[in-house]
């Protein structure tokens, strides 16, 4: 048996090692984890940067990556206590951004300004328990390269955003939404395909009897 697996096994071990890695009520890792375990255990690639004022709470024991050129910048907050949260290549987490995993994010991904994206969710069927202290339930996001995300989007749990998709500002996404995609709202509804066949991005009701959409050219 693995020391991991010793671990989840015992209620009691378990516990002390969470205490161990983190202070009591506080979902922060302790500062030995985050100097001398998280920089062994978690990568980081050529040239990427977290800005100083950002908030890294990530935990060895999930998976945290940041690829080649990337940025995380100031005021944001990164959390992979409840699911690993993946950045690619060339991509660019903006300011006071959220990102609570399990969170993947592609390749030359452009991030604006206050977005949220949670795989998380509190339960809430219990009325005699606060949501808080209800089971949590997790649904992967993934966002697929080359995306544009702006500001104060709203990304809910298991939503998968396709290729070269652009999310407008304050748009809540709650659904799938297919590669090649423009879309805007509270729910988030597509506005715009781009079609294959013509080279042009369209209206949806345009394009509506069109089989081409959603297809490079």
């Amino acid at each position: 048996m693995t020391v991991i697996e010793l671990l989840k096994s015992s209620a009691t071990l378990k516990k002390i090692a969470l205490w161990m890695l983190q202070p009591p009520m506080r979902p922060k890792p302790r500062l030995w984890v985050r100097l001398f375990i998280n920089p062994l255990v978690h990568k980081k690639g050529k040239h990427s940067l977290v800005r100083f004022y950002t908030r890294m709470d990530v935990f060895p024991f999930n998976q945290f990556s940041l690829g080649e050129w990337s940025t995380i910048e100031d005021f944001s907050c990164i959390n992979n206590a409840m699911g690993p949260v993946i950045i690619g290549n060339q991509t660019r987490i903006g300011l006071s951004n959220t990102i609570i995993g399990p969170v993947t994010i592609g390749n030359n991904v452009n991030i604006a300004q206050h977005v949220v994206m949670s795989g998380l969710n509190h339960g809430y069927e219990d009325i005699n328990v606060a949501p808080r202290s209800q089971k949590c339930s997790t649904a992967a996001i993934h966002i697929e390269d080359d995306c544009w995300i702006g500001a104060n989007v709203v990304v809910t749990a298991g939503v998968t955003i396709g290729k070269h998709c652009v999310i407008a500002a304050g748009s809540v996404v709650t659904k799938n939404i297919p590669e090649f995609s423009i879309v805007a709202g509270n729910p988030a509804k597509i506005i715009k395909h781009y079609n294959g066949a013509t080279s042009q991005w369209e209206k949806v009701s345009d394009i509506s009897k069109n089989q081409n959409y959603g297809k490079a050219a």
